[in-house]
This record gives structure tokens, sequence and C-alpha cells, in this order.
């Protein structure tokens, strides 16, 4: 067996013993395709005030520029669907799934730093970066690149076991290790549930998001005032939104995560409408404390409860 096979090996076996579902491996090379969809995204400027999305256009596109050397982008997903979901009825107040427990940052990139010692320490000194959706890197584009789904109508990585539920992170290392067969086809089909659900039309076409109308970017990245175009357009969302996942029919082979650091906090699980409401600071510091809602801060949050409370449909 060719040292590239065995080093394969080692990296799936060690993903699946740190509790990663799928990994898929690709050569670090120039994205060549994406160049120009990402120069049309920004021109049309769809990142809205995500000012960062327009910084390092070279080393989006080019993992040799993150890490001198790169020979390969090992990506991964790791389940966050939760076993019972907080309550969406239509006068509840919503938060994404993913942020119902503790920051995803935190918890994956512990184990990405335990999976880059753990290679070093069964071949030798290995150059590399760890990733989570924190820094200038084409985490969907990689994962398909590695074979591990295609992107959706509503721009997220699907994967034919387990839908879309999922974060993706990313060891960016200078090791030559064999690759996988990107992943050809699109499941999606004339399926078009998630581009008719959006309230907010962001998916403005198969593929491609308007971030600066996307649900997620008015309650979380957008640090203004709410434009009032969106009046009755939240849906309830606090914090982010799942309605483009929610209708996705690929979701239905979702399964719980084996995360317990992705499980709610207690008090969280029994807010009322009245407790979002007049939620305190020092309520929101105590359940929130280690939550990926910390991001929008307690100012934030309160900003999007009123303009839910206030723009009723």
């Amino acid at each position: 067996m060719k040292p590239s096979q065995k080093h394969a090996q080692l990296i799936k076996s060690t993903a699946t013993e740190l509790g990663f579902d799928f990994c898929g491996i690709a050569k670090a090379e120039f994205l060549e395709e994406e160049a120009p969809r990402l120069e049309e995204w920004l021109n049309r400027n769809y990142q809205g005030k995500m000012a960062y999305l327009a910084n390092h256009f070279d080393k989006r596109l080019d993992p040799t520029k993150l890490v001198p050397g790169a020979k390969t982008v090992v990506s991964l997903i790791y389940n966050y669907y939760p076993e019972q979901r907080l309550p969406e009825n239509q006068q509840d107040i919503k938060l994404a799934k993913y942020a119902y427990g503790e920051d995803y940052h935190q918890v994956i990139k512990e184990k990405l730093k335990t999976f880059l010692e753990r290679l070093r320490k069964d071949i030798g000194e290995i150059e590399g970066r760890v990733f989570v959706d924190s820094a200038p890197v084409m985490e969907r584009q990689w994962a398909q690149k590695s074979g591990l789904g295609w992107i959706g109508k509503n721009s997220l990585l699907l994967n034919r076991q387990m839908g879309s539920f999922f974060f993706l992170a990313e060891l960016i290392i200078d090791l030559e290790v064999e690759v996988d067969l990107p992943l050809a086809k699109d499941y999606c089909g004339t399926c078009t549930a998630c581009l008719d659900a959006c309230p907010t039309d962001a998916i403005v076409q198969p593929g491609v998001v308007d971030g600066s109308r996307c649900i997620s970017y008015l309650t979380i990245e957008l640090k203004d005032a709410i434009p009032t175009e969106f009046n009755g357009q939240l849906e309830n969302w606090a914090f982010g939104c799942d309605i483009c996942q929610d209708v996705c029919p690929w979701n239905r082979f979702s399964r719980p995560h084996q995360e317990p650091a992705f499980n709610p906090h207690p008090e969280l699980k029994e807010f009322s409408h009245r407790d979002w409401q007049e939620i305190t600071e020092e309520t929101f510091q105590k359940v929130f404390k280690k939550s990926a809602v910390k991001r929008t801060k307690f100012a934030g949050l309160k900003r999007n409860l009123q303009f839910i409370t206030s723009n009723k449909p």
C-alpha cells in the first residue's frame, strides 16, 4: 500500500473515532471554477455589510496561501440535528438549531486540534491548520470536491445520508494523501421547495443566495437596524433561520446528534413567548453563556425580538 493510501486510511479512521460523520479528501489547489462565481457574487453585493467576505479573495480560492506547501484539504462533517426541537409553532420565537447548545466553533476546534496532534504522532511532522467557519475557506466547495455531497439550491451542502443539518470543518495540511472523487451529480432535481419557502426571497437563483436578504444575516451579521422592507417576513426567527433546511426533502434523513455540548440549556427548553420578550441581560448571559447566540449580543437579540413583535404579518 502506498504511503498516500495509508495516510488516507489513518485520516478517515481518526475522523470516525473523533465523532465526525463523514470525511472527504481533496487535492489542495486553486479553485478555478469558483473564482468567477465568487467575483460575480461580490460584485452584486450579495455579501451585504459582511465586508470581511470581500477580503482575502486569493486566500479563499487557494489553500496554499493559507498553508504554504499545502497538498491536501480534509473536509469533515459533524452532525448537529437535535433529538428534540425547541417549539417552532407560529407564535413561538425561534432559534436556528445549530445555536441550541454550545458554540460549535469551540467544540469542533478542540476536536480538530486533537486530530492534527494524532496525525503528527502517527506520521511525524506535518504542517497544517484547522478551520471551522472562521477563515477564508470555501468549505462547501471543498466538501463537494472531496465527495461529501453537492451544493443545493439553497447554496448549502447536501449529503444523501443525512441532509444538511451539520457543520463543516477542514484540515489543510502539507501531507500527500490519496484523494476522493468529487460528487459530480446534483440530486435536487426539479425540487424548488427551498426557493418557494424563503419569506425574504433570498435565494435569487438555484445555488445563489443574496446574503443581504437572508434572515440569518438580518438577525446575526447585520449590526444596523433591520430594514423596514422585511416587516412581517422574519417569521419569528430571533437568531438565524432554518426554513430552507426544514423544507428540504433530503432532511428527512437527519438523525439526532451524539454531542452532549449541543444540547440546549435546561432553561431554554422552557422559554415561553413572554420569557423571550422579558429577557434580561442577566438571563441572556446565563442561558447563552457558551452559545453562538452571544455573537449577536444582548442588544442585537433585543433588536430582533422587538422587530418580530412590532412587525407582525
